[in-house]
């Protein structure tokens, strides 16, 4: 076959999907990269083409050549990547193909918003008294607490004298 008549027939996009989905948090602005972590990423960052990236599948079987965001409007909810992409077809011959895929938005709030956005839900109460007049024990259980990083998943924490 003659190159043009490769390029014509052959696809070598076909295993990659064009259309996928991101999920985006309103309140702290991440995105979720699965399966539970949420990232920082700005649009148009390297950050977030690395997410897009890590989520489509079937790039393993080719090699990729060039990435970038293609033009879309900011509130239209959806993100463009123009993908480069080089495969070997028939008779160890390369070609080199430009396709589109279409990431859509869709929000979802993270574990941390959604705990704050439920005010005055506890799963928990903790209440830690003391006896003696001097305070070690409570500095003690401060480091533990921020040593195993238990702080990050509290709603509050309010000294009470009395």
């Amino acid at each position: 076959m003659c190159v043009a008549c490769l390029r014509a027939n052959v696809d070598i996009s076909d295993g990659i999907p064009k259309q996928g989905t991101l999920f985006f948090c309103r309140g702290c602005e991440r995105y979720l990269q699965p399966p539970a972590e949420w990232v920082v990423a700005a649009l148009e960052s390297r950050e977030l083409l690395a997410l897009c990236l890590k989520r489509l599948k079937g790039l393993n079987r080719v090699k990729l050549v060039d990435a970038g965001f293609a033009w879309t409007e900011p509130h239209s909810k959806r993100i463009k990547v123009k993908l480069t992409v080089q495969g070997e077809v028939m008779g160890g011959a390369v070609l080199q193909q430009t396709f589109i895929v279409e990431f859509s938005i869709q929000h979802q709030m993270c574990d941390a918003c959604h705990r704050s956005e439920a005010q005055d839900y506890w799963r928990a109460l903790v209440q830690v008294r003391q006896r003696a007049n001097n305070r070690k024990t409570f500095y003690y259980l401060e480091q533990l607490i921020l040593k195993h990083k238990a702080h990050e998943n509290t709603l509050g924490i309010k000294p009470k004298h009395g």
